[in-house]
């Protein structure tokens, strides 16, 4: 099974809300997958459970326990900030190669026994597909030269790029593709998510999109029926199910 990277045009976009209803949607189909946020700014330790890593826990069916935030978010950081000002509020910093190597650790293996080595006991037992969500935007800053989209350049893995729908997303949203573009990251879909009290319409904002994004799927997702834009998603990103 695939792997895909979750970003954003930026924070509060509906990241974790998405990759939520896709493991739900395969969990129902019968399917294990793994879901993982590496990173993550914000952190209650005292309400685990209300963070974006015990949301993704939930929807795996799993506790946030210590040991499965540990698993799944190693960097928590207590500030909602950028990841590196909120490494930096606790005299820390991220590891970018570190980084990149635990995310490769987590994808699943792919028939090659190397890669069945290297697969962290976290995923051994999935059968399906693995999400990566990451933190905030596409060029939200990792530390002092590494942004989001380095992070998914150099896991190697394709990416879901989340908007909305609000006046102002297709320049936050075309600017997030060309930035990826910049750096060789392959997009499998852009999916726009029905912004609450937009002045722009949500059929709007993907006919326009389709002008400017030509050959990347754009998938709906609409705030009064979600499933089906989830559905045609899901089906992009593991076609053996839908």
């Amino acid at each position: 099974m695939d792997a895909h990277f979750i970003t954003g045009t930026g924070t509060d976009i509906g990241k974790t809300w998405l990759a939520c209803a896709l493991l739900r949607h395969w969990r129902d189909a019968g399917m294990r997958p793994a879901a993982f946020k590496p990173v993550l700014s914000g952190f209650d330790p005292q309400r685990p459970e209300a963070s974006d890593a015990g949301a993704l826990l939930a929807a795996l069916g799993r506790a946030a326990s210590v040991g499965e935030l540990d698993a799944i978010a190693p960097w928590r950081f207590a500030a909602p900030l950028s990841p590196d000002m909120a490494a930096a509020r606790e005299g820390r910093t991220i590891d970018f190669a570190e980084l990149v190597a635990y995310t490769r650790r987590c994808l699943p293996p792919r028939g090659n026994p190397r890669h069945a080595e290297r697969a962290s006991a976290v995923c051994a037992d999935n059968s399906g597909p693995t999400l990566v969500e990451g933190v905030g935007g596409v060029m939200a800053p990792l530390d002092e030269s590494h942004t989001v989209r380095d992070w998914i350049a150099a896991s190697g893995l394709h990416c879901v790029l989340m908007a909305g729908s609000y006046l102002g997303s297709l320049s936050h949203t075309l600017t997030a593709l060309e930035a990826l573009a910049r750096v060789g990251a392959g997009v499998t879909a852009v999916v726009v998510n029905e912004t609450p009290d937009s002045t722009v319409a949500l059929d709007a904002t993907l006919e326009a999109l389709s002008r400017h994004a030509v050959g990347i799927p754009l998938v709906s997702i609409a705030r009064d029926t979600p499933q089906p834009g989830v559905v045609r998603l899901a089906a992009l990103l593991c076609p053996e199910i839908v």
